[in-house]
């Protein structure tokens, strides 16, 4: 089975996203060697280093669910690997994107959780003592495939589907 250009760009993405995402990691890791840490970086953008055992922004961090860590990490895996059997379709340059940066991110949060029980986040954006909380490499790719979803929802890929060709 030959890819399409669209597909192989795809999987190069997931790729890189995965990479790019498990290599700051395992720096901050390095850096911080496991300990409370924070560096200042700009007036609004810190590192750190926070371990988070929810989802997204902490959530259900504290519930404290027995096997927890397994159950979000199979529910990534699972999800990761639908968007990339999806990437085989032909389904144009924007979707391919969105579904191999959200599932490059799935997988790299995936990967910490089975690792070491938490996902590891780092990167901390505040504005007068107002802190978002803190996120990483996976997570910024989660947003951007989502984002791209929603706008080729909103506005369409700009590629004609085949369906849509007069024969």
């Amino acid at each position: 089975m030959t890819l399409d250009r669209a597909s192989q760009l795809g999987y190069l993405t997931f790729a890189l996203t995965l990479a790019a995402d498990q290599m700051t990691k395992f720096a901050i890791l390095e850096v911080a060697d496991d300990r409370a840490w924070s560096v200042t970086v700009t007036g609004f953008f810190n590192l750190v280093l926070v371990f988070n055992k929810g989802v997204s922004f902490g959530l259900f961090g504290g519930a404290g669910l027995p096997y927890q860590h397994l159950i979000l990490s199979g529910i990534a895996i699972v999800v990761g690997l639908v968007l990339l059997n999806w990437l085989r379709q032909d389904l144009g340059q924007r979707l391919s994107l969105a579904y191999a940066l959200i599932a490059g991110g799935a997988i790299g949060n995936a990967i910490d959780r089975l690792r070491i029980g938490a996902v590891v986040d780092f990167l901390d954006l505040h504005y007068a003592g107002q802190h978002w909380p803190a996120f990483n490499v996976a997570d910024s790719a989660i947003v951007i495939g989502v984002l791209l979803v929603i706008a080729d929802a909103l506005f369409g890929s700009g590629e004609k589907s085949k369906k849509d060709v007069d024969v």
